[in-house]
């Protein structure tokens, strides 16, 4: 397993596939992390769709999302299934953020947070300039990081 970039580090670019709900249609696009630059980025890797703790999390973010956007923020939800998983999992629940499929599980490599053939529960929150300022990256992933704790890293980005 690769080493997880560390805080203050350049957070590591990349394009995937994603899917996100608009208006309640479903629109496939590719996303950059580089493109989103201007604003900081939470990156949320969850390990499956439609699993317990990984339905509870992504909607507890997308239920929460106008916190985020509030301070700037996009959100986007990462896994390693692919868009039509993605896009099931997204109209099931109503999720409002863009979920990505890192399907070959290189963006999770490139950010030292793979175990064997799963990806751990992770999350990054990435400035505005595309530096990693802060992480946590969980030993079990039976809990997540929720909004509130996510918003207060993003709100010290604005002191």
């Amino acid at each position: 397993m690769a080493k997880s970039p560390a805080v203050g580090a350049a957070a590591p670019d990349f394009t995937l596939p994603a899917v996100q709900l608009v208006d309640g249609a479903a629109v496939r696009s590719e996303l950059t992390l580089s493109g989103e630059r201007g604003h900081p980025v939470v990156l949320a890797f969850y390990p499956g769709d439609d699993t317990p703790v990984c339905t509870k999390q992504l909607c507890s973010y997308s239920s929460g999302l106008e916190q985020f956007t509030d301070l700037g923020a996009t959100v986007w939800g990462i896994s390693t299934q692919d868009i039509a998983s993605h896009e099931a999992f997204a109209h099931k629940h109503g999720l409002r953020l863009p979920l990505l499929a890192d399907t070959e599980r290189t963006v999770a490599a490139d950010y030292g947070i793979t175990l064997g053939a799963m990806v751990r529960r992770s999350v990054f929150v990435v400035d505005a300039e595309g530096v990693l300022r802060w992480k946590h990256v969980a030993a079990l992933g039976l809990t997540f990081r929720d909004v509130q704790t996510l918003t207060a890293q993003l709100a010290l980005l604005t002191v």
